[in-house]
Formats: structure tokens, sequence, C-alpha cells
């Protein structure tokens, strides 16, 4: 448990941002605007449900608008309060500009455990939220843009634009005052996937840098590396899945709210995954494993890499100095206290940050907007043209190849990945992995080229906060 004097999930936000900002040279006026939070509105509406009218308590947060639309999710859960919601808005504001999205930070949360409500009446309430916030314009595709965050999904988030659609007629951009949304209603592919993906494309590029596996006191790439995931929701389950079935990582324990499920030869996560749909979210008595209810102590397993994807502050000052992995990735909004974080870099520990580890939710949010404002799917325009065009490159080897009898042919299996044109999937990915590949080495490049950044988290925050400055001082700041 978190001891009383630890600081809170805000306080800690903004230690490390004064930590990372000691490295640059903002003035005090400045470091101060870039840290507060600018606005935060909360909401209290009534909606009739079985019988009676139930009030229910929102929020939404902006953290700065140095860039507009302003761009952060909305989360469902009974902990939601402002000080979380500004924590994780400034967050937002930096993870937008350590991954290059024009956008600033917010965030936003309902007081509601989504369980205990059936699927009509999350309409209702979540339509009533939406009411509330679209007629403050924060929801707006020019101002405030929100996407899922935990609890909620692509149905909510279809909710609200239509909400919105509802209410503004006119507006020809009205889809893209909110993304997450699924495909058939103006979404787009590999959004649901998308932060798991980007968490998994964060761990190939660190692999890809001897250096820096070194320092984590590992070796070699990820294939028979021994995974940790604490959380299997929708980022938890993407990541786990991905790493072991494309990279051969292995899932050796999986911690959920009633226990935890280990395997020394690795989990199967799709099994996992659908025990757990016919169970109602339990893991227990999961075939494929080995059950404890000793959930917490998932974290502190021996393995290679530990990748908490649950809520945050999971690892604090009373359990970081019996975790005992070297590389941590951290999947969800600071699981890693700020008394925590000093404790593991005493240790050694190497962690790759959340504002970085999880931009892949906010990355492809990006696209699905710029797919709402341009009106048109990624791949419409070129794909049959790309096909077209490598068709002739396969005919002309083929030819030459007879002409000259070479004695060679080309596979029918390169054959056909060479003559698929990109659709709107494989662009997001592509898009996505170039987007992880370039925040890691602008990260990188501060890590080891500038005196006193001790890890990437300090590396992150001084690229991020660097960035935002700049924005205001060409604002005349």
């Amino acid at each position: 448990m978190i001891s009383a004097d630890e600081p809170s999930f805000r306080e800690s936000v903004d230690l490390m941002f004064r930590r990372a900002a000691r490295h640059l040279e903002l003035g005090p006026g400045l470091e101060e605007k870039i840290r507060v939070c600018n606005s935060t509105y909360t909401v209290r509406f009534g909606v009739r449900l079985r019988g009676q009218i139930q009030t229910f308590t929102g929020y939404r947060s902006v953290h700065s608008e140095h860039m507009e639309p302003v761009k952060g999710g909305i989360r469902y859960a009974l902990s939601v309060n402002q000080d979380e919601v500004e924590a994780l808005a400034a967050l937002m504001t930096y993870k937008c500009a350590l991954v290059e999205t024009p956008f600033g930070g917010s965030k936003g949360g309902l007081c509601i455990d989504p369980r205990d409500y059936d699927e009509h009446e999350l309409e209702q309430i979540t339509r009533r939220f939406a009411y509330e916030l679209i007629k403050r314009d924060l929801i707006n595709p020019a101002q405030n843009v929100p996407a899922p965050d935990m609890g909620t999904g692509e149905r909510e988030m279809a909710w609200i634009a239509d909400q919105y659609m509802r209410m503004n007629t006119t507006d020809i951009n009205g889809k893209a005052c909110v993304t997450g949304k699924p495909p058939h209603a103006g979404g787009i592919q590999g959004r649901v996937e998308a932060t798991g993906r980007g968490l998994q494309y964060a761990l190939q590029e660190f692999f890809r840098h001897p250096q820096d596996v070194a320092r984590a006191r590992l070796s070699g790439g990820l294939d028979g590396k021994r995974i940790v995931v604490q959380g299997l929701g929708n980022v938890g389950y993407h990541v786990a899945k991905f790493l072991s079935v494309e990279d051969g990582a292995k899932i050796v324990a999986v911690a959920e709210r009633d226990g935890m499920v280990t395997n020394d030869r690795g989990l199967d996560i799709d099994a996992l995954q659908a025990w757990m749909a016919g169970n109602k979210g339990s893991i227990r008595d999961f075939p494929g494993g080995t059950f404890s209810e000793e959930s917490a102590a998932a974290l502190e397993l021996p393995c290679d890499i530990l990748i908490p994807a649950a809520h945050e502050g999971v690892i604090h000052r009373g359990n970081a100095a019996r975790i005992q992995a070297p590389l941590i990735i951290e999947a969800a909004n600071g699981p890693i206290t700020f008394g925590a974080d000093e404790i593991l870099r005493q240790m050694g520990c190497v962690i790759i940050p959340d504002l970085y580890a999880n931009a892949g939710g906010v990355t492809v949010s990006y696209f699905e907007w710029v797919k709402n404002l341009s009106h048109i799917r990624f791949g419409r325009m070129q794909r049959r043209a790309e096909e077209a065009r490598s068709r002739l490159m396969v005919e002309e080897l083929e030819r030459l190849s007879d002409d000259r009898h070479l004695g060679w042919t080309l596979s029918p299996d390169f054959k056909q990945k060479f003559l698929m044109g990109s659709d709107e999937l494989a662009l997001v990915r592509s898009g996505l992995d170039d987007t992880m590949r370039t925040a890691y080495q602008a990260m990188r490049e501060v890590w080891y080229g500038t005196e006193g950044i001790e890890d990437l988290r300090m590396a992150a925050y001084v690229v991020s906060i660097g960035r935002v400055a700049k924005t205001y001082k060409s604002k005349g700041l």
C-alpha cells in the first residue's frame, strides 16, 4: 500500500517535471506557465434511472493550450477525482509534445463503475455527460478532442460523436470531435490495438540499441524474454499478445483484480482472455497456468521485463525495493510513484516511461482525427497504384529470368507480399512505428548527450518541456 508520506499522483508528476526543468533555461515564469493546469471543469448532472434520479460527477481538465485542439481520454472509474484528471492532463501535454502530435493536453473522467449499469443506462449517462461538455466547447473538433481511456471504448466514443453531431448538425467535421470510434462510425483501423502496438514498437526500438539493453543488465533481443504483465485490459492484452506471438517473448505471469496466473513455459494470452470473458472477468481456475490470489505479488516476480498496465501508483516506496525486473515499461499512466522511481533508479532498473511508452493511443488518435478532417480513408487513393507499379516490376523480373534462362523464379510468398498495396491498417502501423522510433531516438540523444540526465524519464520530460517552451515562445510568451 502507498504510504501516507508519499507524493500523490499529481504531486509526482509535478516533481518529475521540476526534476527535468532544472536542465532547461526556461525562467521561473515560463516554467510555471508550462507546469500548471489551465482549467478544470466539474459537472454534476442527473439522469433518471430505475425510477429515480441519480446524480453523477464528471471532470474535463485542460492542462495546456500551447497547441489546439487539446487531446486526452475520458475514463470511467469510481476513483476519478480532480487531482487525478489534472495529473493525466499534464501527462498528455508532455506525451503529445514528445511524439510530435499537434495537440495540447487534456483529460476527462466520470465517477462511475460502468459494470453497475446495463448498456442502455450507460448510453443515457454518456450522452448526458457529453451534452454538458459539448455545450461548453469542451468537446469540439477544433478545441477539445476526447478519446477512450480506462472504462471506456469504441462504443462510448460513438455515442459521444453522435451526441455532438445532433447538437452541431452543420459541422462538416463533426466526426473529428472524438477519436477511438469504431471504424464504421468514422474510426480508423488499428486504433483499438494502438497503445499495445506502440508498447511493442517501443520495446523493439529499445532492443535495437545494445548499449541501452546492457544498461538494463540484459542481452540479445525480445525472443525468449520472460515478461510479467499486470492488468489484462485492452492495453495489457494487446501488448502481451504481440510480444508473445510476434516477438517470441514468454508471458510468464498475468495479474488481474482477483489474483495472478503464472506459467514458466508461457501463457496463452488469447486463451486467458477468452477464459476471462466467460467468467465475468475472473482469471481464477484458468487451466493454462497456476492461480494465486496474491495479485500484487506479480510485480515482484523474477522476470526480464515488467509491464504495469493497470492503475497509477502500483509500484511505490513500500514495494519498489522488492521489484526484480531489470527493465520496466509503463503501459499505464503513472504506475510508478516519484519515490519508487528514485529507489528503482538507485537499484539500476531501467524504466521506459509512460509519456513515451503508451503514446501509441494518442498517435493513432491523431491519424484518426486527420482522417476525419480529410474525409477519406488512408490508402484509398494510392493502394491500387502501388500494386500496379509493383506488378510491373515483378513481371519484368520474371521476363528477364525467362529470356536469359537464369533458372530462378520469385517465390509465391514474396510475390503476394510485394504486390499488396498498403491499406489503412498497414499505413497506421507504419506511421506508429516511425513515431515510436523517432521519439525514442530523441530521448536517447538527450539521455546520452546531456550531462546530468540520469534516465529515460528525465530525458523524455526534457524533450517534451523543451518543445512546449519553444511553442510558447513563438507565441510571444
